[in-house]
């Protein structure tokens, strides 16, 4: 190999070399589009710039799926094959981008060096078709599309980066937070304040507001988290607040990695103003300087519509010094991921932000104790911070209209599947499955409804018998079902859900992060059995295996990702115990 010219690097990385080791993600993307891949010297010289030392460089780069250590392709097409896109025939197009690269299996680069070909877990596109990532290495340029909608749509045009665009459908019963979205344009700052945005953050800081009142406001409305584990916006900010000590911490978690789900990717791009206001309102509740909002490297167009949107934040007076001129600073910056499904467990996105692996913490302590840079932090999802606003602008009483006693306000669904119309829907807790799937998506098509997964990879199944059970936490859970992300995932009577199980036996095993071993060879064993359900060559006492390895992994696993690896695959078991049965 030519030596390689480091100039050019070091120009690149120079802004994060004063962040230490907590640079090292955005300079390791720096050097990847700048080469292509992270040779050792390059690795070398990102050590030695940011004091961290190799062996941990090359950690960090064999852990995320998204950062090479050796050549690859000047052009990268990733094609989703998670369970909706399978639907598709996200295999087909995998095959043909074969074929067409010339290589044998996913996973390897073209012999001409121009084309590297990949499996990719859930791009985020399970509502417009076949989702498809293609990054030009060489220039730096992305293209995210859809292949499977469009019938002038060819492998030519994805390879070149032309063809169809995603094309979101959102709808619903209300729209608070989605009035934006589904335009076909991101709406700018300009449109945000015209749409009656920043009034919220307006009335906290130009009074000011105590920092305890905004919390009392946030309790009144009964606000809960919406990122899946459904815990109280208000506890963790109150906890933040009371916290001693300095400095503290505000992360936006925009890591959406569970199949099914792209309500924030939509939310990103198409209204990110509102974003940055709920996380302004709430920096400023708990006496931080410094935000970051950590985006996965699978959004491009998200991190970019995200980026302008700071940019024009901070040229009104919204970021930066002296906010409104109320006293207050605030730095919001962007931390993009490199692909591993885990850094969506919150402590697992502190690592990834300080420049480790993204291994999950234990807890306690929690995050509002000790999270980011072992201080105090507050980390909310996307969507939970989108209905911050209109709190504040309508009032506690308004937002607990929608919905019911428990579950207060409005949420957004992911509808996907075998359903006439797939897309984003904004319903006030508390209206039926049936409603979502037949009233607002239309009903099934190409046939009668077999299951319904709910809240994603780590979900559960329902069936025509639960058509109206009323979407809510308490609902839901009393069903044994759980609400998750928002994921709804519809399949008709002529689908093979033994493939299915296979698929999502396949992401967990692939995305699991190695630190514990329930998850770790949990994981592995599970996508072993699914892939023998799904062959047809179930071996005698499978299906025990399943149910003892499933156990083992809900009550053993570190973290999330493992104690609910196994939710959809014993959720089917119960539906369907012959699926598992020797014949």
């Amino acid at each position: 190999m030519p030596e390689l010219d480091l100039t050019p690097l070091r120009d690149a990385i120079a802004a994060f070399v004063p962040q230490g080791r907590s640079g090292l993600l955005p300079a390791l993307h720096a050097a990847q589009a700048r080469y292509g891949w992270i040779a050792e010297p390059v690795a070398v010289e990102i050590g030695r710039a940011l004091n961290v030392p190799l062996a941990d460089i090359h950690g960090v780069i064999e852990f995320y799926a998204m950062f090479y250590n050796e050549p690859i392709g000047r052009t990268i097409v990733r094609v989703c094959t998670d369970p909706v896109c399978s639907l598709r025939g996200a295999e087909t197009v995998l095959e043909v981008a074969c074929r067409k690269a010339k290589v044998t299996r996913p996973g390897e680069t073209s012999p001409d060096g121009e084309y590297t070909i990949e499996r990719s877990p859930c791009l985020g596109l399970c509502n417009t078709g076949v989702g498809v990532c293609v990054t030009h290495q060489h220039d730096g340029r992305f293209h995210t599309a859809t292949y499977g909608n469009a019938r002038s749509y060819t492998v030519n045009d994805l390879f070149a980066g032309h063809g169809r665009t995603a094309e979101d459908y959102v709808g619903g019963d209300i729209c608070i937070v989605t009035a934006l979205c589904g335009r076909g344009h991101t709406a700018s700052l300009i449109e945000y304040e015209a749409a009656g945005g920043m009034r919220a953050l307006r009335q906290v800081l130009e009074q000011p507001l105590p920092p305890q009142h905004v919390i009392d406001q946030l309790k009144q409305a009964g606000l809960l988290g919406r990122g899946g584990a459904a815990f109280p916006a208000w506890i963790k900010w109150e906890g933040a607040l009371k916290a001693p000590h300095l400095p503290k911490y505000f992360v936006i978690n925009a890591d959406e990695s569970e199949p099914g789900t792209f309500k924030d990717r939509i939310l990103l791009e198409g209204d990110p103003c509102r974003i940055i206001e709920g996380a302004i309102i709430g920096a400023y509740t708990i006496g931080a300087r410094q935000a970051y909002i950590y985006i996965r490297g699978e959004y491009p167009h998200a991190i970019e519509c995200m980026r302008q949107a700071i940019a024009q934040c901070q040229s009104a007076g919204y970021l930066g010094r002296n906010i409104l001129a109320s006293g207050y600073d605030l730095d919001l910056e962007i931390r993009t991921g490199a692909g591993a499904y885990i850094c969506g467990e919150e402590t697992a996105l502190f690592e990834s932000i300080e420049g480790r692996r993204g291994f999950p913490r234990m807890k306690p302590p929690f995050p509002a104790e000790y999270g980011l840079f072992g201080q105090p932090t507050v980390i909310n999802n996307v969507e939970t911070l989108a209905k911050i606003p209109y709190i504040f602008t309508h009032g506690a009483a308004a937002f607990q209209r929608f919905g019911t006693e428990r579950s207060t306000g409005p949420k957004l669904f992911c509808l996907s599947g075998d359903v006439v119309r797939p897309g984003l829907y904004e319903v006030p807790f508390g209206v039926t499955l049936r409603h979502l799937v037949e009233d607002l998506a239309g009903g099934v098509v190409g046939g009668e409804l077999q299951a319904i997964l709910l809240g994603g990879a780590a979900g559960g199944f329902a069936t025509e018998q639960d058509l109206d059970l009323k979407m809510t936490f308490e609902d839901l859970r009393a069903r044994g079902l759980p609400l998750g992300s928002g994921a709804v995932m519809v399949f008709n009577d002529k689908r093979d859900l033994r493939d299915i199980l296979a698929r999502l036996g396949r992401f967990f095993a692939h995305e699991s992060c190695g630190k514990c071993y329930p998850c770790q060879l949990g994981t592995q064993r599970q996508y072993e059995i699914l892939q023998r359900v799904a062959a047809g060559q179930i071996q005698p006492g499978d299906a025990d295996r399943l149910t003892d390895v499933g156990w083992t992994m809900s009550d053993a696993s570190l973290c999330g990702l493992g104690q609910t690896a196994a939710w959809a695959v014993q959720s089917a078991m119960k539906l369907w115990p012959e699926m598992f049965e020797l014949t």
